[in-house]
């Protein structure tokens, strides 16, 4: 399908909201304060946004986009030591009513697609979707809407099809659109088609959280249902490929609510596959909750996918530890967004920071670099600038009980080697043992770690 490069002028209002100081402030890091750098990685630059979450980066690596809670901002990184901010649209509205929690992005060209709300609300205020042409990053402009009357928490746009996630306590379904003209619903995928038995489960421990999509795979992480890759080759039929899963139904059903929803095992938050096809990671966004072991923040998991129909299990890179792990109160240290490119798996761990890993032998992840502030950084997401040289990273201030900053970092990809993960991690009090923590692929996987189910289907 041909994008069609038309502007429309009505339908959604970006308000022109002057930014406070702080959003506007840009830093290198050896001239600013905020950054208490450590040895391994430390920051090329930052730029504060208020609100910030996630982040995605232009085809021409020069430009990033971070969804700002009410709308969102471009940012110049051409200079990766002087990130500067190019255009805000907060406040968001269309046709009058507003846009709120706005935590998602997703860029493909000249086109942006910002989503939401993010989670289920009876506000009113809108729900679905607004296309940006933003051929100008300095100058976005509204191209089209589309009003789904459900949450959407993640999107992936690619081409001129929009994917997003629709739940609500009876369906969790993929959702694809033709968004070349005015937006069209041309295909969707159901979880409780497919799998009925999940409706007895709770409806946020089988939450399609969110979906990628690479060489016509879409990538579904549905929480304790697993992750899902879907054949979209034909978009308007999507098919099923294959499931990994690290629990079963029997256990979901004898867990409490808040149990299955915040604690693992399970918790497939973010899943995606390397561009080569061959390697899939699995996020488990999770904390601390007190109950049976497995029991703590989760970690990502490495895939063989070369054979897209049987997944196998590699290894495990554990999260950052922490003295607290608890939803509230603690240190979040839990896995969150990533990106796998090149070999490479970029990933953010709220306040345990951010980490590169050498994935080329995925039995056996080999730290690269790794950053963290727990105290004014809660990484979002990481995700690749410049490819092999240089890569960003969202900071949240949407961490309930600290002090975290919203604002958008730039790194090296592979700093000196000569740095000291050691020494770096233990300049923050209650992380300990980083490096020594990922790679689980062999004789250091613990006991609790083995007691996980890890099941593959064919399907």
């Amino acid at each position: 399908m041909q994008r069609r490069a038309f502007l429309r002028t009505g339908g959604v209002a970006g308000a022109a909201v002057a930014l406070p100081q702080s959003v506007v402030a840009s830093t290198a890091s050896g001239a600013s304060t905020a950054l208490e750098s450590s040895p391994d990685g430390e920051p090329l630059g930052r730029v504060e946004v208020d609100g910030a979450a996630e982040a995605v980066v232009g085809d021409d690596g020069e430009t990033a986009y971070l969804a700002a809670t009410t709308g969102f901002v471009t940012v110049d990184i051409s200079d990766p030591a002087d990130p500067a901010i190019l255009a805000e649209r907060l406040a968001l509205e269309v046709d009058g009513t507003r846009m709120t929690e706005i935590l998602d992005v997703s860029v493909d060209g000249d086109r942006l697609a910002v989503v939401g709300p993010a989670n289920s609300t009876s506000a009113d205020v809108f729900h679905g979707f607004v296309i940006y042409d933003v051929s100008d990053p300095a100058d976005p402009v509204v191209v089209s809407h589309y009003e789904t009357g459900f949450h959407i928490h993640n999107c992936v746009l690619e081409d001129d099809l929009l994917y997003v996630v629709e739940n609500t306590p009876d369906a969790h379904s993929l959702v694809i659109f033709d968004v070349g003209d005015e937006p069209t619903e041309i295909g969707r995928w159901s979880l409780l088609e497919y799998e009925p038995e999940w409706a007895d489960v709770y409806w946020l421990a089988r939450y399609l959280h969110d979906v990628t999509v690479a060489d016509d795979i879409a990538v579904l992480a549905h929480w304790n249902a697993g992750t899902y890759l879907l054949d979209v080759s034909d978009p308007t039929d999507p098919t099923m490929r294959s499931r990994v899963r690290e629990t079963d139904l029997e256990t979901q059903l004898e867990r409490g609510n808040e149990d299955a929803q915040m604690g693992l095992p399970g918790n497939d938050h973010y899943s995606a596959i390397d561009d080569s096809g061959d390697l899939l990671a699995v996020g488990r966004e999770a904390w601390d909750t007190g109950g049976d072991a497995p029991d703590g923040p989760g970690g990502i998991d490495l895939y063989d996918a070369s054979d897209p129909t049987a997944l196998e299990f590699r290894a495990t890179i554990d999260a950052p530890a922490a003295d607290d792990a608890s939803y509230y109160g603690g240190q979040w240290t839990t896995a969150h967004n990533f990106e796998l490119r090149d070999d490479r798996l970029y990933s953010s761990w709220y306040q345990g920071g951010v980490k590169v890993h050498d994935v080329s032998d995925p039995a056996a992840p080999k730290e690269r670099m790794h950053w963290h502030d727990a105290d004014t950084a809660g990484f979002w997401t990481a995700r690749v600038a410049d490819p092999g040289d240089t890569f960003i990273a969202s900071s949240t201030p949407l961490i309930p009980n600290t002090d975290t900053v919203g604002a958008l970092y730039t790194f090296r990809t592979d700093p000196s080697e000569t740095a000291s993960n050691a020494d770096s991690t233990d300049s923050i009090p209650g992380f300990t043992g980083l490096a020594g923590a990922v790679g689980l692929a062999g004789g250091a996987m613990t006991l609790e770690w083995l007691r996980r189910r890890r099941g593959v289907d064919e399907r």
